[in-house]
C-alpha cells in the first residue's frame, strides 16, 4: 500500500514541503523516459476516485502535528504522487479541505490532462501550480514524455494557455532536458517562444538527478544547459536551473521505516541522505538492509551515486 502522506522533504523549488501521494503507484498519462520512478504500469487518462478525501485530509492534518512537535517547519503541502495527481478525480475537493489548514497548496503536474475544463478548475484552487513542458514539437513529445496513446499536443498546449489566462495564483513550468532528445537549438527555442506566451512566474530548466526510466538517457551537457538558460531567459523574465541535489534533510515523525518506505516510493534517495535520515532518529543501517531483504527498498546506481527507493507495485 502506499502512503497518502510523506516527508517533510527538501525541494528545490518549495523549500520544506509535505508531500501528498493521491494516486495508485505509477498510474500515470505519461511514461517519462526520464521518470525517477520507473516505467509507468498503469497508463490511464480517464479520472477517478483514489482515496477518501476526509481520510487524506486527516492524514494531513495527523502529520502536521507530528512535524510540529518535532519543531520541523513545512513551506507547502504538495500533491507530488507516484504517478500524475489530476487523474484524481477528488483532487478540487482535496485541495478545498487542506486549504484550511492556513499552508500554502503545490501541484506538480505533467499538464497532459489541462485539455479538461474540470482539470483546470481543480488546480485553479492551489497556490503554486508547476507544468511539465519538455517540448512543443509532437515527435519529440513522445519521444520524450511517451504519453498514452489517445492524447494530442495541440489540445494540451492550448489547455495551459487557457489555464494560465484564468489562474490567480502562481504558475512553474519545467522542461527536462535529454541529451540528443529535446536539447537542440531549434527545440529549446521552439519550447521558449511557447512559455513566453505562457508567461509562468519562473521556468525552471532540469536534467536527471536520480535513476531514470530508460537507463542509456542522459541529461543535457552543460554547455547546451548555459545556451538554453541565455535562450529562455531573452524571452522570459525568470528562469533557473535544476541541475544540482537538493540535500539530506529529510525528516521522519516517528515510524522510521514507514516514513522512508513512504519518502522513498515518490523521492528516490542518495545514499548519503539516507544515513543522515537514519542518524537523526537513532536507527542502523540494518533496517535498510532489513527493507532490502523484504523486498520493499531497492538499491541502483546512477552517475556514481548510490540510490535507495521504495520497490512500487501497480
Amino acid at each position: 500500500m502506499n502512503s497518502i502522506v510523506y516527508g517533510p522533504v527538501p525541494s528545490r523549488r518549495l523549500g520544506r514541503s509535505l508531500g501528498v501521494n493521491n494516486v495508485l503507484p505509477k498510474t500515470c498519462s505519461y511514461s517519462c523516459s526520464y521518470c525517477q520512478l520507473g516505467k509507468t504500469t498503469t497508463m490511464q487518462v480517464e479520472r477517478r476516485k483514489f482515496n477518501d478525501v476526509q481520510q487524506i485530509a486527516q492524514t494531513v492534518r495527523d502529520k502536521i502535528e507530528q512535524v510540529e512537535r518535532k519543531g520541523e517547519h513545512i513551506d507547502y503541502i504538495a500533491f507530488v504522487p507516484d504517478g500524475e495527481p489530476t487523474l484524481d478525480s477528488d483532487l478540487g475537493g482535496e485541495i478545498k479541505l487542506l486549504k484550511r489548514l492556513g499552508i500554502k497548496i503545490a501541484v506538480i503536474t505533467n499538464a497532459s490532462l489541462l485539455w479538461r475544463d474540470d482539470v483546470r478548475r481543480d488546480l485553479k484552487q492551489a497556490d503554486w501550480v508547476s507544468l511539465k513542458i519538455d517540448s512543443v514539437s509532437e515527435k519529440t513529445w513522445r519521444k520524450v514524455n511517451r504519453p498514452h496513446s489517445s492524447l494530442k499536443l495541440e489540445l494540451i498546449l492550448k489547455g495551459m494557455l487557457r489555464f494560465a489566462n484564468d489562474y490567480k495564483g502562481e504558475i512553474a513550468t519545467e522542461t527536462m532536458l535529454i541529451h540528443d532528445i529535446n536539447d537542440s537549438p531549434e527545440d529549446i527555442a521552439r519550447t521558449a517562444d511557447f512559455l513566453a506566451d505562457l508567461k509562468p512566474a519562473k521556468a525552471y530548466l532540469a536534467i536527471p538527478i536520480r535513476p531514470p526510466a530508460v537507463r542509456h538517457i542522459k541529461g543535457a551537457s552543460a554547455k547546451v544547459i548555459t545556451a538554453a538558460y541565455d535562450c529562455f531567459s531573452n524571452r522570459l523574465g525568470n528562469v533557473e536551473c535544476l541541475v544540482d541535489y537538493e540535500g539530506t534533510n529529510f525528516t521522519s515523525t516517528g515510524n522510521v521505516a514507514a516514513d522512508l518506505l513512504g519518502i522513498t516510493s515518490v523521492h528516490p534517495m542518495r545514499s548519503e541522505a539516507v544515513t543522515r535520515f537514519l542518524r537523526k532518529e537513532g536507527v542502523g543501517w540494518e533496517l535498510v538492509e532489513q527493507l532490502m531483504r523484504d523486498g520493499l527498498i531497492t538499491e541502483t546506481t546512477y552517475r556514481g551515486e548510490k540510490f535507495y527507493a521504495r520497490k512500487l507495485t501497480g
